[in-house]
């Protein structure tokens, strides 16, 4: 629903002050010209819905609908799809609609996805024809038999029992710790012992929870006995501040009315544009009723600014200006990432600080640039655009499972992750931990039906994920808000049949160091400034001049403007029209 439609069904207090803060962030959208991927959808369905003319339009278009991770869709992703589908309407036909689910893996209810949608789907769509797909080539068999023993147990699900031909594999392995610690050495020596005696490798190991604060006794003991891990959804590479800092200039340039990545952006690096300073701007900015960076433009008329303040934020529109001439020439996103770091003098501040940690930020903002890289070569693989847009838009749909390292260039190192991260994975071996009632299933589907069915559909997705080996632990003992609480064995575990279950004791395992943490892997050398500037002018061009561009071909200089790295033309490339370009980094030679 819309944020009026909320307004107007909200009873409560809080729900009054939910439906005053979206109406507040759909106006802070409104005036960034975005929307969020919600808007995407929900704005669409209105327009088809307002607007039968362009719902027919699009149904001309589209004959055939097809959707992947049917379980795992929203209502208003269902209202979508059942548009465009919808009745057959004059030479209109009914869309062919395909949609791929499994009801067993529906896991994100708190992210507003419904089961209904696929569990109704033949309601929804009478003659439709399911095809169910019960052969499985990930697992052994009993494996698969225990997550077909748990999921049975939830109840309306469309029956369906997994099975494969890779014969029936080992025992599952189960381990109760007397407390987190025991359970966590236990895995730290199993995985040793793996490595040891059947060549398993750490990176061909993951380990699962159910929470994002049990890895931390995992880390621990981990950390001990040299043992290389990474945690996967801990703090992500793009969630540095530098990584942050760098995607919001090119956002900025993308979209100047991005107030959020324009006021982290503002002063930095630092440029003598305070919060006052910024209150300034945002004053004139309600006063005029324009956005923050027309604000920013017309800063001139704003009154308290200081002359210091005023000149940067001067500079600073400009620098923006002239960096926005690499979108008109359709510069790659490598290239414009390369630019704005040195133009902004970003680079040469971390160059220059005497922080050590700074080095590792300029290594991080080269492995960025390797990122814009890759996603040309891919995009150019596949003849798709590789505009800074859609490198972008690829950036922004980046999820957890994306920095899981692999066996090569991973350095071998073992996966933690939380079960919900874990989906769509696979590994040759499991550890699912933490396995007591209270802890998973949360404590919070103990008294929840629905939420309960949901766990256990969890527990199924954590299970399949393993495909030679899975081990199962629990502890007796676990510390609780700093107290140690003492919970049942989970219902999941009760649900497996005995015969799958090999259930084992702490053993004495001499310590291995077979494994020692490997170094960081150190990327090329990230020196933009010395590659563009060393030895190497800037192109001196005249009106008249004959030039040639890597992607527009022959052209002839009209004008020329600047100097030094902000030296600019504009050349007429016959068909294409007139481009501007930064000389700098412009792929241009003079004839």
């Amino acid at each position: 629903i819309d944020y009026e439609a909320a307004a107007a069904q909200a009873t409560s207090h809080q729900e009054q002050t939910v439906a005053q803060a979206y109406a507040l962030y759909q106006r802070r959208l409104r005036s960034a010209n975005a929307m969020d991927f919600d808007d995407l959808i929900m704005l669409t369905v209105n327009i088809l819905q307002a607007f039968p003319e362009v719902l027919q339009s699009y149904r001309r278009r589209f004959g055939h609908i097809l959707v992947d991770e049917y379980q795992d869709t929203n209502h208003a992703q269902y209202v979508l799809v059942r548009e465009l589908v919808g009745p057959a309407v004059g030479p209109i036909p009914q869309a062919e609609l395909c949609v791929v689910g499994d009801s067993d893996q529906s896991i994100y209810a708190f992210r507003g996805a419904t089961i209904r949608n696929i569990l109704q789907f033949e309601q929804d769509y009478p003659n439709a024809t399911t095809i169910v797909l019960e052969q499985n080539y990930r697992s052994t068999q009993n494996i698969l038999s225990a997550a077909n023993a748990v999921i049975s147990q939830n109840p309306n699900r469309p029956p369906k029992t997994l099975w494969s031909n890779a014969g029936a594999g080992a025992q599952i392995v189960g381990y109760v710790g007397d407390d987190e610690h025991d359970e966590a050495r236990f895995v730290a020596e199993e995985i040793v012992e793996l490595g040891r005696n059947e060549g398993i490798r750490p990176c061909d190991v993951a380990i699962f929870y159910r929470t994002n604060a049990a890895s931390r006794v995992f880390e621990e003991v981990f950390i001990r006995s040299d043992m290389p891990y990474r945690v996967v959804g801990g703090v992500r590479f793009y969630e540095r501040k530098e990584i942050r800092d760098a995607l919001a200039y090119l956002r900025i340039l993308a979209n100047p009315q991005d107030e959020v990545s324009l006021r982290r952006i503002l002063n930095v690096p630092k440029r003598g544009i305070g919060d006052k300073a910024q209150e300034a701007v945002e004053t004139l900015s309600r006063r005029e009723r324009i956005t923050f960076w027309e604000a920013l433009r017309r800063c001139d008329e704003a009154s308290g600014l200081a002359t210091r303040a005023r000149t940067q934020m001067q500079a600073f529109v400009e620098l923006l200006d002239v960096l926005q001439i690499l979108l008109e020439s359709q510069t790659p996103p490598a290239e414009i990432l390369e630019a704005v770091l040195d133009q902004t003098g970003y680079l040469s501040e971390l160059r220059t600080s005497l922080d050590p940690q700074d080095e590792t930020r300029i290594e991080n903002l080269a492995e960025l640039e390797a990122v814009a890289r890759e996603f040309e070569e891919t995009a150019a693989s596949n003849d798709e655009p590789a505009t800074l847009f859609e490198f972008l838009e690829r950036v922004s749909l980046v999820a957890d499972a994306d920095s899981i390292p692999n066996g090569d260039d991973g350095g071998g190192v073992v996966t933690l992750m939380t079960l919900h991260t874990a989906k769509g994975l696979e590994f040759p071996v499991v550890f699912l931990t933490a396995m007591e009632d209270g802890v998973f299933p949360h404590i919070r589907s103990l008294d929840d039906p629905a939420e309960l069915q949901e766990e256990r559909r969890l527990a199924y997705v954590g299970l399949t994920r393993a495909r030679q080996r899975l081990y199962l632990s629990r502890a007796v003992s676990r510390s609780t808000w700093g107290a140690p609480n003492y919970n049942l064995a989970s219902r999941f575990l009760e649900e497996i049949p005995t015969e799958l279950l090999d259930w084992r004791r702490e053993a004495e395992v001499a310590h291995s160091d077979r494994w020692k943490a490997v170094p960081p892997r150190t990327p090329s050398v990230f020196a933009p400034a010395a590659r563009r500037s060393s030895g190497q002018p800037v192109l001196d061009l005249a009106p008249g001049d004959r030039v040639t561009h890597d992607s527009f071909g022959l052209g002839t200089v009209v004008a020329v403007s600047g100097e030094g790295d902000r030296a600019q033309a504009t050349v007429d490339f016959g068909s294409t029209g007139e481009k501007r370009l930064l000389l700098r980094y412009a792929p241009v030679q003079k004839l």
